[in-house]
């Protein structure tokens, strides 16, 4: 049984998708079905720009066991960048506000 039910994440960013380098303003992630993986459900994530259409997409589809540790090294890899950058660190604190 399919979910159908999708997180939305509005992001500022860039991807590299069949036609080269894209911007990204928007992450689609859901837990349901895959299109492509062996698996029985996977963690999938659409990077689109849905400003310019959405035609353009970069996908993935991930275990839940490695969408967990991708999240867990995403935090670890910000950490560490913030504490290497400090002044990075107090602007991304501003601008959550």
């Amino acid at each position: 049984m399919c979910s159908y039910i999708v997180e939305k994440a509005a992001l500022v960013g860039s991807a590299k998708g069949r036609k080269g380098w894209m911007r990204i303003d928007t992450a689609n992630v859901y837990f349901d079905h895959p299109y492509y993986s062996t698996l029985d459900h996977v963690l999938a994530i659409d990077f689109t720009n849905e400003g310019e259409g959405g035609r353009d997409r970069v996908a993935v589809e991930l275990s839940a066991d490695s969408a967990r540790a991708l999240i867990g090294r995403i935090q670890a890899a910000l950490a560490s960048g913030e504490a290497a950058h400090p002044s990075l660190a107090a602007q991304a604190a501003v601008a959550a506000e």
